[in-house]
């Protein structure tokens, strides 16, 4: 993966409508970029919520939480739900996401990995928590999780899901920056899925 290369992608930062460098986020501090799948995503949005979880620490820290999505289609009811407490941006070429490496799904491969035990997992936590999705926008996408020193001296941290399911533990993300959270970041146990879950 060639940083230089992803950081010169433009984004779009949902705030302000302002076009930027995606290099541009990590010029001042060191920065953990969220790629969600879509904004409509159940998981994406429990996993914002997760993520979130850290900001108060990343604030501690100067470190700067970012989420990218693929597009605007639901970016206003995902901001609407709160489910973020970073800064938002759009991907509208969807260029950061093929220069990470982030795959696209296809007919073949989507239901199997929409169904597997990670993603039914979580959906099942996010009910409990009252997160909801929708399947509107490209269902195709995959994302993940990228790392980056202040002024883009190294990747920290490259993640890649093989799953719609995979995310990065909160306590990765802190081992990773050399900080501590706080209480309210504790990681949720997923509840373990019985034979009920495969019928």
């Amino acid at each position: 993966m060639d940083l230089t290369a992803v950081g010169i992608n433009l984004v779009k930062c949902i705030r302000t409508g302002e076009v930027v460098e995606l290099r541009s986020v990590w010029k001042e501090r060191v920065s953990v970029i969220f790629f969600l799948r879509r904004f409509g995503c159940q998981v994406c949005r429990w996993t914002a919520k997760e993520i979130s979880k850290l900001k108060e620490a990343f604030d501690q820290n100067d470190v700067h939480l970012v989420g990218v999505g693929p597009e605007e289609l639901g970016v206003k009811e995902f901001m609407d739900g709160q489910y973020f407490k970073g800064d938002l941006f759009i991907d509208e070429k969807k260029q950061c996401y093929k220069d990470l490496g982030f795959k696209r799904y296809n007919a073949i491969n989507l239901l199997p990995a929409a169904l597997g035990q990670k993603v039914r997992q979580i959906v099942t936590q996010a009910n409990k928590d009252g997160i909801s999705g929708n399947f509107t926008g490209d269902v195709m996408q995959s994302g993940g999780l990228l790392i980056v020193s202040k002024g883009g001296e190294k990747v920290l941290f490259h993640f890649v899901q093989d799953s719609p399911g995979d995310h990065v533990p909160l306590d990765t993300i802190c081992q990773v920056l050399g900080i501590t959270a706080t209480a309210e970041a504790e990681e949720v146990t997923l509840p373990q899925c019985t034979d009920a879950c495969t019928r």
